[in-house]
């Protein structure tokens, strides 16, 4: 007891003052809900930009996100009439933008509509129809990340470094020296396929786990004697040697080559030929094997 007043009196003086304390940041710090039937980021950013603008005051930001039904839009109607507020919203679900604005015309709190206006003005000038589908950015969002993961993983396991995560690839690129497995591996990251490389030496055996995936993941990429030692031969020169070193002597690539396709016939893999194709147009061929891989699945 506290100066003479039983525990049961102090407790409802404390809940009242607790309910007044309440009543008092209810009447004093604005509100703004922000809604969303997605994540609600784009609706809380906003929200929070607007806020910023207002240096004098203090607002809390309340985000709802994934609105899917009409009971979630008018109980935060609710919430936000006992005090003083505003809506702000990304909702693009049909059903609950019809929802919204019958619900909101009712009561007297303020609604920005963020998405509406946009999309409305896009379709003006392009005639085109919005698909009105919640979460579309974050899927785009989501392509993103699977490309730079593919392209993380193209730098990882380059030039047969890695080999025990050859198992993870999408398609593992064989081939001698300057047969475009780099570029090709780096091109076909950006499109999200998840590409390693691993070049053939005849003096350095190819890795153990080369053998262990499917042949339907690897391709071999080959190239004619005299396109190749064209291609070594600006190499040497753009690097300051000699032309005539063994890199490019028309003897050595053909060594190369022949272990080259000898390595490929034990791995009964697809061939390409590159002597005469662009990045593009190769890229394109091992796009196809990738998606027949994914029918097989």
């Amino acid at each position: 007891m506290v100066a003479g007043l039983s525990v049961r009196c102090v407790k409802k003086i404390v809940n009242h003052l607790i309910k007044l304390r309440e009543v008092v940041i209810i009447s004093t710090t604005p509100i703004i809900y922000a809604l969303s039937d997605s994540i609600g980021e784009t609706a809380e950013m906003v929200a929070r930009a607007t806020a910023s603008q207002f240096n004098s005051g203090e607002f809390e930001i309340i985000r709802y996100s994934y609105i899917s039904s009409v009971e979630q839009i008018a109980e935060t109607l609710e919430m936000a009439s006992k005090q003083p507020s505003v809506i702000c919203h990304t909702l693009v679900s049909p059903e609950l933008r019809d929802a919204f604005k019958e619900l909101a015309e009712s009561s007297n709190v303020p609604t920005v509509d963020i998405m509406g206006p946009m999309i409305q003005a896009v379709q003006k000038i392009t005639k085109l129809s919005p698909k009105l589908k919640p979460g579309l950015v974050h899927q785009l969002d989501q392509d993103y990340f699977r490309r730079v993961e593919a392209v993380e993983f193209a730098v990882k396991y380059d030039d047969g470094k890695n080999p025990w995560g050859l198992k993870n690839a999408d398609i593992v690129l064989v081939g001698v020296s300057r047969t475009s497995k780099t570029p090709l591996s780096m091109y076909l990251a950006h499109k999200k396929v998840k590409i390693a490389n691993v070049p053939l030496v005849p003096e350095v055996a190819p890795p153990r786990e080369l053998f262990e995936i499917p042949t339907t993941h690897v391709v071999g990429l080959i190239i004619n004697t005299a396109k190749l030692n064209q291609i070594r031969t600006e190499r040497l020169k753009a690097m300051g040697l000699a032309s005539d070193a063994n890199y490019a002597n028309i003897a050595r690539i053909e060594e190369e080559l022949e272990y080259a396709r000898s390595i490929m016939q034990k791995l009964r893999c697809p061939v390409i030929d590159v002597s005469n194709k662009a990045i593009e147009e190769t890229a394109n061929k091992i796009l196809e094997i990738v998606r027949k891989n994914q029918q097989r699945r």
